[in-house]
């Protein structure tokens, strides 16, 4: 052998040697970390938690990247044919690494003839599982191969081809920041990734190629190219037939896009409060390898108690009451021309430099005197309007949209289960993509006014033996220790004594005062700590009118004893929490404590009914119909500045609260701003729509129960109430009389709701799922399997280098 010879087999024999180590070096991290056996069993893709109400509709997600894991059973096979169809023709028949497309790309390089890449699918799924992105620099990027293939070998050695494939489908990127093949198709086509016909499973895995460029909701023209090169590659393939591919790249793209973001889906107020109670769950509950758990990472499942048509109801009484409410509060004059804000221009200041518009200015090192001259020049803009966009497009100055938006009416809307605690519905206000702040949760709080009430009435019944007809003062009481503070009624009349009946179905301050005097105030700050109320109460004579500060969760639950045989029921909304393979970690149930007999519970209601037949309430029987048993109390605050209902039925317990959220802006109008046109109309609208829908179970003739110690004596039938309006009567304006609580509503625009309903396919597939019938295969279309040829078996040297997982 001639000594040439010998020097280059020596050099080949030493760079195949070289070669070797450095694979094996590269296995065992000299080039930088791998995963080990163990990580690759469990990708760390961040998987995105999920949100679900009662009947098993998704209603949101929370996530940094938009990713849900699917089976392979609930792929579409055209989305797996055509995937390796157009990226990885041998797929079935390489074992992570495709030699003849390392060849044609080697000799592409070399001849400046490029004719495709040689990366599979399994290096490309190495690449999004353990990688970073892609390099640049060609050195690292030659590391970063090497790397990618070792991996590639080693998920070969430990997953099946099924398995390799929808990973890989289950963490490939779309678009959108869209991740995965069940969101992409959620996201584009409003379909589970099992109903995807043919030419829309090419539409998506085009994506792949480009997910920008080829994206069909920006450029329809580039995906319906590459949709059409992506058919004529499974032709190639044997997947589809030429004449049938044909037909497929005729057809138009047909999108349905729906992005779900934290301003879509169901309930979106709720899911933010719901938002930090997960994160603070996660915060106290370890996974097994010690780490918290994250919900933007590890594929939570959220079970709630939400009922997403009572949801829709909810927010179709907030949409309809609040749009026609605000038109009263823009007729204000002071509304009108401004004067609202006169003495007020510290609260715009503060609302100025807490724009995004002044900090981003500021950012841009601006002068502050420019900035305010930019707050005082009109520009274009979009703001929120109760119309059937829920927005207008409009020309006005940064510091009048301030106002604007601060004019607006807000609201809370809670419903809830009283006996089992579960909440049916939340609504924290008006728009959650224009006012972010939720008005339902525990941390916001306003003065309650005269739905504290019942509460002092209930502890009177309790303590000390009162009864519906018991006579009580409705003269000014006096509290000599409080600076002499004497209550006196709304319009300042008052007679000797009435009944304690009348005293709450019409609200008189009088007879709260005198209520509390037997009482006792610390007494009755007391009970309302013994209900659960959380919130701060100052020990003053004004506490029996609702000076305090509370939340209508804190609200909510202290009234649940009423409808509940005198048990305080905590609200709940989670039911369960699983992790992202199913299992539970936690499941919750509610808080149960006895502060009221049956007896008890039933005489409030019964005197809470006389509110709504003959009291403050009673435009809910004259102007909106309800028939069935009700019973509730309306609240208004000092110059209207809170309008409150709080009512139940024998099955369900809402509450509601109006108002702006500077309390200065408020209704003029003594009228339209009590708790009866404020609050009530809401309540009002939901239950006629859940009476309507049979589904939901909610009966309106429903009865509440008389309890067994009460079935023998006489019954409290209403004998003790005045039938008109007294004198003093809350919300009374002198200038009206009692027809006046006889509200006629006039709802405005026909307004959306905020909660998106499912689509068709989404109620059929969840109607299949209730069934367990689950059907496998597309209504219009044969569902053929994947082509998958018989795997090849697995062995030699590499097997060992690499290891395969044992079975």
């Amino acid at each position: 052998m001639k000594k040439s010879v010998r020097i280059l087999w020596k050099v080949f024999f030493a760079g195949l040697g070289a070669f070797i180590l450095l694979i094996i070096g590269a296995n065992f991290g000299l080039l930088g970390s791998m995963p080990s056996i163990s990580e690759l069993e469990n990708p760390s893709a961040s998987l995105a938690t999920e949100i679900y109400a009662s009947d098993g509709t998704m209603m949101g997600k929370y996530y940094l990247q938009d990713r849900t894991s699917v089976k392979y059973k609930d792929i579409s096979p055209f989305a797996i044919n055509a995937l390796i169809a157009t990226e990885d023709e041998r797929f079935h028949e390489h074992s992570g690494i495709d030699a003849k497309s390392l060849g044609r790309a080697v000799f592409g390089v070399l001849t400046f003839n490029s004719k495709g890449g040689a990366s599979t699918i399994t290096q490309q799924l190495a690449l999004n599982l353990f990688g970073e992105s892609r390099a640049r620099n060609p050195l690292m990027r030659a590391v970063q191969k090497l790397k990618e293939w070792i991996i590639a070998v080693k998920l070969e050695r430990n997953f099946t081809k099924e398995e390799i494939i929808t990973l890989y489908l289950n963490t490939v990127a779309f678009g959108d920041n869209v991740y995965g093949i069940r969101n992409a198709s959620k996201t584009f086509f409003q379909k589970e990734p099992d109903r995807l016909q043919l030419e829309e499973a090419a539409v998506l895995i085009g994506m792949l190629k480009g997910n920008t460029i080829y994206n069909p909701r920006r450029y329809p023209k580039n995906a319906m190219d590459r949709r059409n090169t992506v058919i004529d590659q499974m032709v190639r393939n044997n997947v589809v037939p030429e004449e049938e591919a044909q037909k497929y790249k005729l057809k138009p793209i047909k999108l349905n896009y729906k992005k779900m973001d934290e301003n879509a889906g169901i309930a979106p107020y709720f899911r933010d409060v719901l938002r930090d109670d997960l994160k603070k769950w996660c915060k106290e509950h370890k996974k097994e390898n010690g780490e918290e758990y994250n919900i933007y990472r590890d594929g939570l499942k959220v079970y709630t108690t939400i009922n997403p048509r009572m949801q829709l109801a909810a927010e179709m009484a907030v949409n309809k009451h609040m749009s026609t409410l605000q038109k009263v509060l823009n007729s204000q004059a002071n509304i009108k021309n401004g004067s609202i804000w006169k003495g007020r221009e510290n609260i715009l200041e503060a609302a100025m430099k807490n724009s995004d518009r002044w900090r981003s200015m500021k950012a841009e090192d601006i002068s502050e005197e420019d900035i305010r001259k930019s707050f005082k020049e009109k520009v274009p803009m979009r703001v929120f309007a109760w119309n059937s966009k829920r927005y207008t497009d409009t020309v006005m100055t940064p510091i009048d949209s301030i106002k604007y938006h601060k004019q607006m009416l807000q609201t809370g809307f809670m419903v809830m289960d009283p006996m089992t605690g579960e909440v049916k519905a939340w609504v924290g206000g008006v728009d959650f993509k224009t006012f972010k702040y939720d008005h339902v949760n525990i941390n916001t709080k306003r003065q309650v006014g005269s739905t504290i009430k019942p509460l002092l009435y209930v502890q009177a019944i309790k303590e000390l033996g009162f009864t519906p007809e018991t006579a009580c003062e409705n003269t000014p009481q006096c509290f000599p220790a409080y600076n002499n503070w004497c209550s006196k009624n709304s319009s300042g009349n008052s007679s000797a004594s009435t009944s304690m009946a009348t005293g709450l179905a019409w609200s008189l301050n009088n007879v709260t005062a005198y209520l509390l005097k037997q009482v006792g105030i610390k007494r009755f700050a007391q009970f309302l700590k013994e209900c659960k109320i959380e919130s701060e109460l100052p020990e003053v004579p004004t506490l029996c009118l609702g000076v305090p500060d509370i939340s209508l969760y804190e609200m909510m639950r202290a009234y649940t004893m009423f409808p509940n045989n005198g048990y305080n029921t905590k609200p709940v909304y989670i039911s369960r929490i699983e992790d992202k393979n199913g299992n539970v970690l936690e499941s919750f149930v509610t808080e149960r404590i006895q502060m009221i007999t049956e007896g008890e519970a039933y005489t409030i209601t019964n005197m809470m009914r006389g509110t709504v037949d003959f009291g403050t309430g009673r435009a809910l029987r004259g102007a909106y119909g309800i028939t069935g048993e009700a019973a509730g109390k309306t609240g208004t605050t000092n110059d209207n500045t809170d309008g409150w209902f709080m009512g139940f039925t024998p099955q369900l317990l809402a509450g509601a609260w109006v108002g702006c959220d500077d309390p200065f802006i408020r209704i003029s109008s003594n009228y339209y701003g009590q708790g009866a046109l404020m609050g009530l109309p809401i309540w009002a609208y939901f239950f006629n729509e859940v009476y309507k829908d049979k589904t939901l179970g909610i009966d309106a003739s429903a009865k509440f129960a008389v309890p067994e110690s009460l079935r023998n004596e006489v019954m409290y039938d209403y004998l003790h109430v005045a039938p008109e309006v007294p004198p003093g009567a809350e919300g009374q304006d002198p200038t009206y009389d009692a027809n006046d609580y006889m509200f006629t509503p006039t709802p405005g625009n026909n307004i959306p709701v905020e909660s998106q309903p499912l689509s068709d396919d989404e109620k059929k597939v969840l109607d299949e799922a209730r069934k367990g019938e689950k059907k496998d295969t597309p209504k219009t279309q044969d569902k053929k399997e994947a082509t998958k040829p018989d795997e090849k078996k697995k062995g030699g040297i590499l097997k060992k280098i690499f290891g395969k997982k044992d079975n």
